[in-house]
């Protein structure tokens, strides 16, 4: 049995990820979510961590595999006032990139402690590698992060049988992306991606399934992109 715990599990991405691992045999999902799952608040240390430990105890005390996936996409004009524009960032970091981190090293030290090596999933951004609007820096730079943790972590830890992947994602038909291509010009956006279309989030699950049960141990540090080619590298 191979258990796996996905943050942001209720809607979007999360809810496709969850979806789609639990049409694979011998699996558990545990997921993180308002809607569904345990829920965590993101902002609160303490929450990160219980959340862990809440997962584990599901688990029977193994996971196998974590995907970070939970994330927030909230705008930050440059003109705003000098304490709500750090605010701003410092609560797009502590969600998308912090939790992460925490998460992750809850997962690192415990595959180190004899559950015998795991893999890591993380739901990065195209904007880690292309940026993001003038409102949205935080974002960008904390998807940024979680490239390069991921990178890290696969470096640091691959000869004890711990894998990290990463996927780019780039627009997705989310709700979150349904209300950002209409505010700023679906059309325009639109004519972008080369593909003609934004992804779907069945082809980023797709991806995250291939990753945590399927994907070789040779990919360890490997970056995905779903972007239809609007961003290559």
């Amino acid at each position: 049995m191979t258990n796996i715990l996905i943050t942001g599990s209720s809607r979007g991405i999360g809810a496709a990820i969850a979806a789609a691992l639990a049409q694979a045999p011998d699996v558990t999902v545990v997921g993180h979510g308002t809607a569904t799952g345990i829920a965590a608040d993101f902002t609160d240390q303490v929450a990160v961590d219980t959340l862990w430990t809440s997962a584990l105890e599901q688990c029977g005390g193994r996971i196998d595999v974590l995907i970070n996936n939970a994330g927030i996409f909230e705008a930050n004009p440059l003109d705003a006032a000098d304490d709500a524009w750090l605010a701003a960032w410092e609560r797009t970091l502590r969600v998308n990139l912090t939790a992460a981190a925490t998460l992750s090293r809850h997962a690192v030290r415990h595959w180190q402690g004899g559950a015998g090596g795991g893999r890591l999933v993380n739901i990065a951004s195209r904007a880690a590698y292309r940026g993001d609007s003038p409102a949205h820096w935080h974002y960008a730079a904390a998807k940024a992060g979680m490239v390069a943790m991921t990178k890290t972590i696969a470096r640091g830890y691959a000869r004890e049988g711990i894998l990290a992947f990463a996927i780019c994602p780039g627009f997705t038909m989310t709700g979150m992306a349904e209300d950002y291509l209409a505010s700023r010009g679906g059309d325009r956006l639109l004519a972008d991606i080369p593909l003609g279309r934004v992804a779907q989030p069945e082809e980023v699950a797709a991806a995250a399934r291939f990753l945590a049960l399927e994907a070789p141990a040779s990919m360890t540090g490997a970056v995905l992109d779903i972007n239809g080619a609007s961003y290559v590298r």
